[in-house]
């Protein structure tokens, strides 16, 4: 069997290089705030992976993405371990596109920082009078640059983000800007209508696109998280204040109140983090990962 060695890892992901394709591994690493924590969170790497698949499958008559398979037995010999399976994908290769595309459907975070600041997020004038995690009247597009690890990505406007595409690819900024605000906002909307039948509220998230061989845009990366997404839930909703919620919040929060934590959370917060994970995979899916 000819061991693999990934060409790039992220904070939680590690890819491989599959000729044709790739393959990315959900690992159960966690970050919060940038950093990669000193534990591992069993089975994490299969929920984003399946989560990713479900979301997938959904979403293809929108836009086109990159999964091929996340059957092992499809992918070479090495990645016919234990350790691989449930959480590798195999994807098509795409020119990514150097754009987070962040749609935000409630406002929370970041956006109601900056909604108390000046009234707007990320440039855009919301309704007055919102309270903290008020749904939005309609979806909003903010996107950011993507930063290198260890750096933070800078949230731009709409118009900025057609000049950082033009960049990269001379003449199809606006074209690209375009599509992938359109593509977003059509991918929120079929999947937040969807959640909420099923109990929960996205109230954000984030996507990323690649171009394919052929110049078409292509949805990549992973889809629908909790790990780029904020997921409520739906039961106990009540605007004015934060929501609980089925991220990696307990994992924050813990970190937060535990100043000179070392990184490392208590085996219970770490628990109680991948029950959320499970808790939401269920909920979407109405499918049990065993």
């Amino acid at each position: 069997m000819q061991e693999m060695k990934p060409i790039k890892e992220g904070k939680v992901r590690e890819i491989y290089d599959n000729g044709d394709s790739l393959i990315m591994v959900a690992t159960d690493r966690i970050s919060c705030f940038d950093v990669i924590l000193g534990n591992q969170v069993t089975k994490k790497g299969t929920v984003l992976t399946q989560m990713s698949k479900f979301w997938f499958d959904m979403t293809e008559d929108i836009v086109p993405n990159h999964m091929i398979s996340v059957d092992v037995k499809d992918m070479p010999e090495f990645f016919q371990q234990e350790k691989f399976d449930g959480n590798s994908m195999m994807c098509r290769k795409l020119n990514m596109l150097p754009i987070e595309c962040i749609v935000r459907g409630y406002i929370t975070g970041s956006g109601w920082a900056s909604y108390q600041n000046d009234g707007t997020v990320c440039g855009i004038t919301l309704p007055q009078g919102l309270k903290e995690s008020d749904k939005l009247p309609e979806p909003i597009y903010t996107p950011s640059t993507k930063a290198e690890i260890g750096d933070h990505d800078e949230n731009i406007s709409f118009e900025q983000s057609i000049d950082h595409l033009e960049k990269y690819f001379p003449g199809k900024g606006r074209e690209y800007a375009e599509k992938l605000r359109d593509c977003t906002i059509a991918l929120y909307k079929k999947c937040a209508e969807y959640a909420l039948s099923r109990g929960i509220i996205i109230a954000d998230t984030k996507f990323e696109f690649g171009l394919d061989e052929n110049g078409n845009i292509v949805l990549g990366d992973e889809m629908l998280t909790p790990d780029s997404s904020r997921f409520w839930p739906a039961e106990g909703y009540e605007p004015g204040h934060g929501q609980p919620s089925f991220d990696k919040q307990f994992a924050r929060d813990w970190l937060k109140a535990n100043p000179g934590n070392n990184w490392t959370l208590p085996q219970d917060i770490v628990d109680k983090t991948i029950k959320k994970y499970l808790q939401a995979y269920e909920m979407l899916t109405g499918k049990t990962l065993n």
